[in-house]
């Protein structure tokens, strides 16, 4: 396995950006122990959440292990505090276009990934739980599948916000400068809802979607409220209620479910990394 970082320039967001990749490798195996197969790679997109960055997944949690044992390659941008979306006023802030086309792209000439979209897939936690939601809609003849843990669906409350919250991330200036106007927020391309009901009317299928909640946590009734939405909807997805807080013990349990739900072939744990010390 390697754990690759790189900064290189984006012109969505006109600077240097990082992203940190997990490449599985091929390992020691005992004697017998089949070779992978020689293809490219079915890659995850993994996005932080509001304060983190692109190492979040790494030290939170077994991201690592995971993706060796199943052949998955795994790229983490770095998504500031921008959710995820273009801004409509600047060119220097297209979070949304970084994440749906020019990381991709980029990532797949860097790196052996498949460019087959069942291959391609989006995940993300709180803000990055939004983020994978509404980039993989939007950008669905890209990622075949979604993971949305913790989703931090806060179009309503960002439409509604004021300027005497007491939390930056709670600010209407803040989300203005996240999303631009506001009044134009719902029913815009940054609306999963609207992003469904797109595809539906145009007979394009709907990304297969793992959405999860903790019970403890403040997100759980506007996961409730979309779980419902596509409830209606007639759209096919999985939906996981489990005791849980806005926390990494939730989300570490969760990506690793996640991980199973998806189309991967787990290979044998019988290969030695740096815990084996012998041959038995």
């Amino acid at each position: 396995m390697a754990l690759i970082h790189v900064d290189f320039v984006s012109e969505c967001l006109a600077r240097t950006v990082p992203f940190t990749a997990i490449i599985p490798s091929e390992q020691l195996g005992r004697p017998g122990t089949p070779k992978r197969e020689k293809k490219p790679f079915r890659t995850l997109y993994l996005l932080h959440g509001i304060i983190g960055n692109d190492t979040d997944w790494v030290t939170g949690t077994r991201i690592q292990r995971w993706a060796q044992e199943r052949d998955l390659a795994v790229v983490m941008p770095s998504g500031d505090n921008g959710f995820y979306v273009d801004h409509p006023g600047r060119g220097d802030q297209k979070h949304g276009e970084y994440i749906g086309r020019e990381l991709v792209e980029f990532t797949r000439r860097l790196f052996p990934l498949s460019c087959e979209r069942e291959d391609t897939y989006i995940a993300g936690l709180s803000m990055g739980g939004y983020g994978a939601l509404r980039n993989g809609l939007k950008y669905a003849d890209t990622f075949g599948r979604i993971g949305a843990f913790s989703s931090a669906l806060i179009l309503d409350a960002a439409v509604a916000s004021t300027d005497d919250a007491p939390f930056f991330m709670q600010q209407r200036s803040y989300f203005e400068s996240v999303f631009g106007d506001l009044s134009r927020l719902k029913g815009s391309d940054k609306d999963p809802e609207m992003l469904v009901r797109g595809r539906l009317a145009a007979g394009d299928p709907v990304p297969g979607m793992y959405i999860s909640c903790g019970t403890e946590d403040f997100l759980l009734p506007a996961n409730r409220g979309f779980r419902d939405f596509l409830r209606g909807q007639g759209v096919d997805f999985t939906y996981v209620e489990t005791p849980g807080g806005h926390e990494w013990d939730f989300w570490d349990t969760q990506l690793k479910r996640f991980l199973e739900w998806l189309p991967l072939r787990q290979y044998g744990k019988d290969d030695r990394n740096s815990g084996n010390v012998g041959i038995q």
